[in-house]
């Protein structure tokens, strides 16, 4: 994933420190990411859930708030309100590269900012929250014994997440007064609410809120045993995966024409984790999904293995060719199905020739419907003109079998 160095100048006249993720392959769309309360744009979650989403070609500006991280300025000066000033000068920045988000996503106290600046960012389309308070002022338990030094000295330091940090009066002040509620109502974007059940810094119950006065489109998604930080590598990626497909949905994508030649586009593999096997597999801008190897050969099985995806090739093209002959015919074919298998077997298992392995696909084809002996043949013929199996063929050694016919009553389709 390429990464850039980003500045910009934040609400005060400081210059604020952001990284831009871009994708390897076409670039989609662009999202703004804003951190959790006293956080930066580096804390694992962030680091992860903008890998993910630059590996589904959206970029992602992260950015550390006003004295914050390698941000310049005082966080003691801060408040809630010049959190959202901050994204919103993010948001210039990004449209002043030609790069106007259209997706905004926020973790925890950075979920409250995005829901009230979402509506003064005119490109965005859709937004995120993760973990996110539907009270910002929420954020003030974090330092209870604090608050009454806080409001006699104007300013006081609290110990957060193991290490020091001064809140100022104005914070506190600000964050209580928030309402977050009519900016939701009147957000007039998508909305993805995601909140594990089990959060103990943030309960679900702030997600029910959020969810309950948003107006649709709006979804819900559990992130289970997820902490509040989402601290686990599973659980982040999980999460991007959920926000890149679900804001496919609402953005307007930026599909880049495909090379000439390649009427198809491309496909590229772009390596996810360096110290496993997972990929990013993109076919063209308009399709992703994931490769990975079994756990037992050192993979996380995130993701089917190459030979999972050369299998599924050829029983979808099976498939296809089998439906599309039916279909020209006429014939009363009302479903099919394709299973296949692959194995290394010695040559001479297949011709007698060679001591060498070869690659062998099996595969088991089964045929529903009202259909004669001498139809179901050749359909069985013509499966061995599905043009993967004549791609394979040249190398490799393909059995065929046909299923005997399934009697099973099967249930109406809606």
């Amino acid at each position: 994933m390429p990464t850039e160095r980003f500045t910009f100048t934040g609400h005060d006249g400081h210059e604020l420190a952001a990284r831009l993720d871009l994708p390897e392959g076409p670039h989609l769309a662009t999202a703004l990411f804003a951190h959790c309360f006293t956080c930066s744009k580096d804390i694992p979650a962030a680091r992860r859930i903008s890998a993910r989403l630059a590996g589904a070609g959206i970029a992602v500006l992260r950015f550390d708030f006003t004295g914050l991280g390698h941000s310049g300025g005082e966080f003691e000066n801060t408040s809630f309100t010049s959190n959202v000033e901050d994204l919103l000068r993010a948001a210039d920045a990004l449209a002043a590269r030609d790069m106007p988000p259209s997706l905004l996503v926020g973790h925890s106290l950075g979920g409250a900012a995005v829901l009230a600046a979402a509506a003064r960012i005119d490109s965005a389309r859709a937004v995120a929250t993760i973990a996110a308070p539907f009270d910002p002022g929420h954020v003030t338990h974090n330092f209870d014994g604090a608050l009454e030094r806080i409001a006699t000295d104007g300013a006081a330091e609290v110990e957060l997440g193991g290490r020091p940090i001064r809140i100022g009066r104005k914070f506190v002040e600000d964050v209580r007064a928030e309402n977050l509620a009519p900016k939701i109502s009147g957000l007039k974007r998508a909305l993805l609410v995601l909140h594990a059940p089990l959060d103990d810094t943030v309960g679900i119950d702030n997600a029910t809120e959020i969810f309950k006065a948003a107006k649709h489109p709006k979804s819900f998604v559990t992130l289970d045993s997820a902490d509040h930080l989402v601290t686990d590598p599973g659980d982040a990626e999980y999460a991007a995966g959920v926000i890149a497909a679900w804001a496919q949905r609402y953005l307007d994508l930026k599909h880049p024409a495909p090379p000439p030649g390649a009427p198809e586009g491309v496909v590229r593999v772009c390596e996810v984790d360096p110290d496993g096997f997972l990929q990013d597999v993109h076919a063209g801008p308009h399709h992703y999904v994931r490769a990975d190897e079994p756990e037992a050969y050192g993979g996380t099985d995130r993701g089917m293995s190459p030979y999972g995806f050369l299998a599924s090739g050829l029983g979808a093209c099976t498939s296809m060719t089998i439906r599309m002959y039916a279909r020209r015919k006429g014939w009363p074919l009302d479903h099919v199905s394709v299973d296949v298998t692959h194995d290394k077997v010695h040559a001479q298992d297949a011709d007698g020739s060679s001591p060498a392995k070869i690659d062998s696909f099996v595969r088991t084809i089964r045929l529903r419907g009202d259909l004669g002996d001498d139809q179901r043949q050749r359909l069985l013929e013509i499966a061995d003109k599905c043009p993967v199996h004549r791609t394979l063929e040249q190398t490799s050694r393909i059995e065929t079998r046909l299923a005997a016919p399934d009697t099973t009553p099967q249930p109406e389709r809606a």
